[in-house]
């Protein structure tokens, strides 16, 4: 649906919509929480919301310059980033499973989304900081979410990305406001901003209590899954087998990490 969107309405713009709306409904979702708002919880909302236009920014920028499924195999290399990120920023432990999970997590990822070869251009490199902005999203979003509100923690966040995007939108694109409201943009922004964005961010930050950072990046990975199955029943495509392996090893490497050994 994004995709047939952005045919006719510039990224940027679609962005801000989709994250406009979504800080709308936020509000109206954490409006009884509002006399929690303090300084600490603006600072951190932003400095989430700054990582997360950051990988949206770049990301849009490396397709730019080189195919999707590299973009998102790429991308999907923040499974591996996260658990060395926490270790060397924050110290935190990382069991030997989890580790190897997140091995198989990213062989299933090149499985599943490469069909190009892969060399070392501007693309890759912008989606290799992609990586790391979704990763320090993550990781902070651990630190954050037990410290200050959730729900005002995530409204801060979007109206970061809802600024920044609006600012890249009015500085790059043609088009912000005047865009034509049709039902594919329509359809596409709405269950975008309803349930991409305030469903699944909300419940990331709220979940990140109980779970570890590595943990979500490798659930994180099941997306490319997910959108096999959904582009096979709604949009006709078919994975070959390579892509299928590719899936079952991603599955394997989410239930490997829940994998404890007593002694």
């Amino acid at each position: 649906m994004v995709q047939d969107a952005i045919k006719t309405v510039p990224v940027y713009a679609f962005l801000y919509w989709r994250f406009f709306i979504a800080t709308l409904l936020m509000f109206i979702i954490s409006y009884k929480y509002l006399n929690q708002i303090n300084k600490q919880t603006i600072l951190y909302g932003v400095i989430l919301g700054l990582f997360l236009f950051l990988g949206f920014a770049t990301q849009t920028f490396g397709l730019t310059f080189t195919k999707s499924s590299i973009v998102a195999f790429i991308t999907g290399l923040n499974v591996i980033i996260v658990p060395f990120v926490a270790y060397f920023l924050f110290k935190n432990h990382v069991r030997p499973m989890v580790v190897l999970g997140s091995v198989f997590a990213v062989i299933g990822l090149y499985l599943l989304t490469m069909s190009g070869k892969l060399a070392i251009g501007t693309g890759e490199i912008l989606t290799i900081f992609c990586a790391l902005f979704f990763a320090l999203q993550i990781l902070f979003t651990d630190k954050f979410s037990k410290k200050v509100n959730v729900f005002l923690l995530v409204l801060f966040q979007f109206i970061t990305v809802t600024l920044l995007s609006l600012i890249f939108s009015l500085s790059l694109e043609e088009i912000t406001f005047n865009i034509n409201f049709d039902y594919t943009f329509l359809k596409a922004v709405l269950i975008t901003s309803i349930f991409a964005t305030v469903y699944a961010f909300l419940i990331q930050t709220y979940m990140q209590q109980f779970t570890t950072p590595t943990k979500t990046a490798i659930i994180f990975s099941m997306e490319p899954v997910s959108a096999g199955v959904f582009s096979y029943y709604m949009a006709d495509e078919i994975l070959n087998r390579t892509q299928v392996i590719g899936a079952i090893i991603i599955i394997f490497a989410v239930l490997l990490t829940e994998i404890k050994f007593k002694r």
